[in-house]
């Protein structure tokens, strides 16, 4: 929208995006250069994954073994890693950049070389990159795109929809409780900046009570000015004193406790104190930024003699250079972080306020992302909003709110491998013709050659056609059920064709061979596989009781346990693989109990030595050290892991 506004306001002539050229990963340039030698994909793909994420060829051979290993003992993959050492950095294909837009006051193709993008043929971007396109002078613009201004738009509409009220967010108080407590009690899974277990941390030690709080935790929260977040919070609660080299910096220095946050605040010491120009303060800022040693020197002579003549002793100018060169060389733009904050502050009055309509816009957000969904209807458990499994009469396209309870029901598009294509049709037909009476029904009413044995296989694992029939029944007859609705459509397209049509009373019905049904285990491999989490039960349910007796629930960890060693029973629900300095394998992984989930460190040498243990949805006990470094989940040290054979 916003690069549509400035190509109608400047001229299509004038406005452009940015190309930007990708390159050959470590990764990329072994599965290439493998395709084009003609090796087993299987073969490349074993090699690629080898390789650590960030990690060039040279490194990953000079630092993991096993690669090493193949390097010198095979000659396949000895030429596949030289020669995808030298195709590795090569420029692979064009894209258009992110967010760079440049608008010039002429023609621009009298002015760089232009082309359309592969993706959109209606789209213009330039053949130079971004610091070509600087250099040549043309002004280039960085409109930053938010998937958060959607969730915020999403909501506003569901309020809308569900309750029939209007939420203008620019008349909102802006020193609501209920949004501060989120802040206070670090509930901010989904709050827009404000997310991360280390931002949580620091929330909490805060108890943000007004706006500007939660504009300096945005700014602070970054390498480098973290390390001043500790002072901020000891000042605010009165820990430690507020001191000022100078009078006037108080009331610039006021509001952040009397640390230089913002090159803003930076600006106006030179201002106040040295006499600056508003644009010798921004020269000033720019110095301090990039750090380039004669223009600080030069800078701080002007500044020193500045403060100088202002009334201000020669020591205390002195000092308060070297005071503010450390905060300033950190400094971020205010008016950026008050912009993140707004959002921030946005998203914590919904969520605190329209809560199921909050999680199920942000639900929406993430539909592609499996992992993420599963997470977020944790949070919906703690928050006390029920999520039902998607079903074939109730869903929509995505995630929706049920009207008059705290409950969202999953959308259709959220099942994996289900495309946009086929829920389109699957609701254009219930719109039409009302809900589906039965399986039968509903396979002869969809008329969509999306309506695949990919896109039913997924449904169906997915639970979506509980209320109509069994899953294992569906599995068993998906080439029955296929032929059925295939004859069906060529039938009613060969009838549309002639003077007579077919009728919905002449369908035929569908008749389902008996076949045993699905098992509760495979059900809940399918709903984690497609869905991200088990909806229908938990793997552990029938193990309650040799849990209980055999192990501590995860939940009661939280308490006082750090530092002991413990012993956790549960289910395998992610594993994350890393690779150590050393080049050894080493795992992360989040178990899961009834009551709880926990992170799961396994060091190499547990790992080496019961490798075929760690394997995702594996029922296992786990012995180990707790460790308190994560906030929200705790962390175990593993010792010993052993596996559940019997129920």
């Amino acid at each position: 929208e916003v690069i549509n506004y400035v190509a109608e306001r400047y001229g299509r002539e004038k406005v452009a995006q940015i190309i930007t050229f990708g390159t050959m990963a470590a990764r990329a340039a072994v599965r290439d250069v493998g395709r084009a030698m003609g090796l087993p994909y299987g073969f490349c793909d074993q090699v690629a994954k080898m390789i650590p994420f960030g990690m060039t060829l040279n490194e990953t051979l000079e630092k993991v073994a096993e690669f090493r290993q193949l390097y010198s003992t095979d000659e396949n993959a000895k030429k596949l890693i030289d020669f995808s050492k030298k195709l590795e950095g090569v420029a692979r294909h064009a894209s258009t950049h992110a967010c760079g837009v440049i608008i010039s006051d002429q023609p621009l193709h009298d002015v760089v070389p232009l082309q359309h993008p592969t993706q959109n043929d209606a789209a213009i971007v330039t053949q130079y990159e971004m610091h070509s396109i600087e250099d040549l002078g043309l002004l280039k613009m960085d409109f930053l795109g938010l998937k958060n201004l959607t969730i915020i738009e999403d909501t506003l509409a569901r309020v809308y929809r569900v309750r029939n009220e209007q939420v203008n967010l620019a008349t909102i108080p802006q020193n609501d409780p209920d949004t501060f407590r989120i802040f206070q009690e670090a509930k901010t899974t989904g709050v827009f900046q404000l997310e991360s277990d280390g931002m949580k941390k620091y929330l909490k030690e805060l108890k943000p009570t007004c706006f500007e709080d939660i504009v300096a935790m945005v700014a602070l929260y970054r390498p480098g000015p973290i390390q001043f977040i500790p002072d901020y919070i000891d000042r605010k609660h009165g820990r430690k004193p507020v001191e000022y080299l100078h009078p006037k910096l108080e009331p610039i220095l006021k509001n952040t406790q009397g640390i230089c946050v913002y090159q803003e605040q930076l600006m106006q010491i030179a201002r106040d104190i040295a006499g600056f120009s508003l644009a010798e303060a921004d020269i000033l800022r720019k110095a301090v930024g990039k750090k380039i040693p004669e223009l600080l020197k030069a800078q701080k002579d002007k500044f020193v003699q500045g403060a100088v003549g202002n009334n201000v002793s020669q020591k205390v100018a002195e000092a308060l250079w070297e005071w503010v060169l450390p905060f300033a060389s950190y400094g971020f733009n205010r008016s950026h972080s008050v912009a993140y904050g707004i959002i921030a502050y946005n998203t914590a009055y919904l969520k605190s306020h329209y809560p199921p309509e909050f999680m199920s816009a942000l639900l929406t957000s993430e539909k592609a992302d499996v992992e993420r969904i599963a997470f977020l209807i944790d949070e919906c458990k703690t928050m006390g909003i029920e999520v039902l499994p998607p079903e074939i009469n109730e869903s929509f396209r995505n995630f929706s709110v049920v009207p008059q309870e705290n409950k969202i029901r999953f959308g259709l598009l959220a099942i994996k491998n289900v495309g946009s294509n086929i829920v389109d049709a699957i609701l254009e037909e219930k719109k039409s013709n009302g809900p589906f009476q039965s399986f039968s029904d509903f396979a002869s009413r969809i008329n969509n050659k999306d309506f695949n044995k990919k896109s039913l296989e997924s449904m169906a694992k997915a639970g979506v056609f509980d209320n109509l029939a069994e899953r294992g029944q569906i599995l068993d007859n998906m080439e029955t059920i296929l032929a059925f609705n295939r004859d069906l459509r060529k039938e009613k397209s060969s009838a549309q064709k002639s003077l007579f049509g077919i009728t919905a009373a002449a369908a035929p019905a569908l008749q389902l061979k008996e076949t045993p049904p699905a098992t509760t285990d495979a059900k809940l491999l399918w709903e984690k596989e497609l869905l991200g989490l088990y909806i229908s039960a938990h793997p552990l349910h029938n193990l309650k009781q040799i849990m209980q007796s055999r192990a501590l629930p995860i939940k009661e960890l939280r308490d006082n346990f750090f530092s002991y060693a413990v012993r956790i029973g549960g289910v395998i629900s992610s594993i994350k693989k890393i690779i150590t300095k050393k080049g050894q394998p080493m795992l992360f992984m989040k178990v899961e109990d009834l009551t709880d989930k926990a992170e799961v460190v396994v060091f190499p040498s547990i790992l080496e030595s019961n490798p075929e243990m760690f394997q995702e949805n594996k029922l296992i006990f786990v012995t180990g050290k707790v460790d308190s470094r994560k906030e929200d989940i705790p962390t175990i040290i593993c010792q010993d892991i052993e596996e559940v054979l019997e129920i």
